[in-house]
């Protein structure tokens, strides 16, 4: 039978986004605070980690404290959430690497029970054998090593430990084979620099125009509120800088308009993409 018909809720939000062309004031200013904020979001994850299944909001609470005094209070919530967010998506990955694990162990385990050669058979549900004694030796051992892994993350799960890496893991294995991929290590440290900066700030609803941490205004200024360290790079009060650049969002910039004048929380995230220059 078929089920009833449903209605398929909209999506709750949409992303859009511009480029800027910052000075070079700007970027100098961009890329120190993004340097400052993400050696922040890059020790945060592993103070997260060591709390394992223990978290709460008391020992959030106690992170996001120690984050304010070397930042912001705002900003320090935008590092704690986006730690969270992290936490949840590396937690979800390593289910369903556990899940991988134990599909190949037990396929493995299916086929070295056979004997060797043995067809598949449909019928019976069961698998092949393996071909050679080779083969089955070497199936033997990747079974071992298989079952040692699942051994090693399902104790991480269970301590509620991840295991995650700030600009990328590919990024990382890309150093130890420069030659292959034609980078020199001044280029690959910019890249690894660019993807651990960290400037992204969720908004506020009643706040003025979204968000008091990046502020876009209805005609397409940026402020930034600046960290307590960096106060001396400030150009505009209460421990501001404003850029020279100016953003116009040709897609869907209506709907961010309405949605700014309304003072309704938008959130905004600052990215360098080292490759276009950008």
């Amino acid at each position: 039978m078929l089920a009833a018909s449903f209605m398929v809720p909209g999506p709750a939000g949409v992303a859009i986004r511009d480029r800027l062309r910052v000075s070079e004031q700007d970027e100098a200013v961009l890329r120190e605070v993004g340097g400052f904020l993400g050696s922040l979001a890059s020790a945060d994850p592993a103070v997260r980690s060591r709390q394992g299944l223990a978290h709460d909001a008391a020992s959030w609470a106690v992170r996001k404290r120690e984050l304010t005094g070397r930042s912001s209070s705002r900003w320090a919530g935008s590092v704690t959430k986006a730690t969270h967010d992290q936490w949840a998506v590396a937690r979800r990955g390593q289910a369903a690497h556990t899940g991988w694990l134990r599909t190949q162990i037990s396929q493995i385990e299916a086929r070295l029970d056979r004997p060797l050669g043995a067809k598949t058979d449909k019928r019976a549900g069961v698998r092949r054998g393996y071909a050679s004694r080779g083969e089955w030796h070497a199936k033997f051992r990747r079974l071992h090593a298989l079952k040692h892994r699942l051994t090693a993350v399902e104790a991480d799960s269970a301590a509620g430990r991840v295991h995650v890496v700030r600009g990328g893991g590919r990024l990382v294995n890309t150093r130890h084979h420069l030659g292959e991929t034609g980078l020199n290590e001044r280029a690959w440290r910019e890249r690894w620099e660019a993807a651990r900066m960290f400037l992204a700030a969720d908004g506020e609803s009643g706040k003025r125009f979204g968000n008091e941490t990046i502020r876009i205004t209805d005609t397409g200024h940026i402020s930034i509120k600046l960290p307590a360290p960096l106060a001396h790079l400030a150009n505009a009060p209460h421990r501001r800088y404003a850029l020279d650049a100016t953003v116009a969002f040709p897609h869907r910039g209506q709907e961010w308009l309405d949605r700014i004048s309304a003072d309704r929380a938008v959130a905004y995230r600052l990215h360098y993409d080292v490759t276009r220059g950008r």
